[in-house]
């Protein structure tokens, strides 16, 4: 018998005790494929990805009106004085980051971005505690950005995903033809740890708790959040609203 009962006690033994944890686990982990996002909420849950209104406005403002902390240095894709503004917080080691670039935001380029309509400023979200290679592929990034190449290396990153050790960051880099020297010089000496450390503290200031993350900004600063790997038509509801 697996289990045996005395005095009011169960008792089960070692490899019962394996097999439930074993399906309890495989269980979460089919629940978090279809969740849409990746990440840890403020209570410890893992979060879903879905479309809402932010309740509560960090930084101070009204709800509706996030303040997203945008400096000149972050890549921009699209026309930059396009009316509808769509920031992306990402990690690339993230697979609904992955899964979010190939769907939606591909959509996105091919449609709202290639028509003028919308611009995609991307900033790093890297969850470091459970992916251990997003903060050099983030900081690899900015180096690629330093020589005009960030989307195409982004792009790259994202093909990538289960090879993201420093020696692979540096053999994309000479993949698409960036000077490796330079790159190089810019990823050991962790140049730009600050500029992704800065866009993570703004991810979390703007209300993200995993990955990815996007905050769609009208022209009259009224903003609406995206969560999670969610379908194109999430994004295109999300751009009407703030339109």
């Amino acid at each position: 018998m697996e289990e045996t009962q005395d005095k009011g006690t169960v008792t089960l033994k070692k490899s019962t005790l394996w097999k439930i944890s074993t399906f309890v686990f495989a269980g979460l982990f089919i629940i978090s494929l279809f969740t849409g996002g990746f990440g840890l909420s403020r209570n410890g849950n893992d979060i879903t990805g879905q479309v809402v209104n932010q309740p509560t406005a960090p930084s101070g403002g009204a709800a509706g009106n996030i303040k997203v902390t945008i400096d000149k240095e972050d890549p921009v894709l699209g026309d930059s004085k396009a009316p509808i503004t769509i920031v992306e917080f990402s990690d690339f080691q993230c697979p609904f980051c992955g899964r979010a670039a190939t769907g939606a935001i591909a959509e996105l380029k091919n449609n709202e971005i290639k028509d003028g309509k919308v611009k995609l400023i991307y900033k790093d979200f890297p969850l470091n505690s459970i992916h251990p290679f997003a903060q050099k592929a983030a900081e690899a990034a900015e180096c690629a950005n330093e020589q005009g190449k960030f989307w195409e290396y982004h792009d790259t990153l994202f093909e990538n995903q289960q090879a993201l050790a420093i020696t692979d960051l540096k053999k994309y880099a000479e993949d698409i033809s960036l000077e490796t020297e330079k790159f190089n010089g810019c990823l050991d000496s962790g140049k730009y740890t600050k500029e992704v450390n800065a866009d993570l503290s703004a991810a979390t200031s703007a209300g993200g708790q995993g990955t990815p993350y996007f905050v769609v900004i009208g022209k009259n600063g009224k903003t609406q959040v995206v969560s999670g790997a969610q379908p194109y038509a999430n994004f295109q509801s999300a751009i009407a609203t703030v339109a």
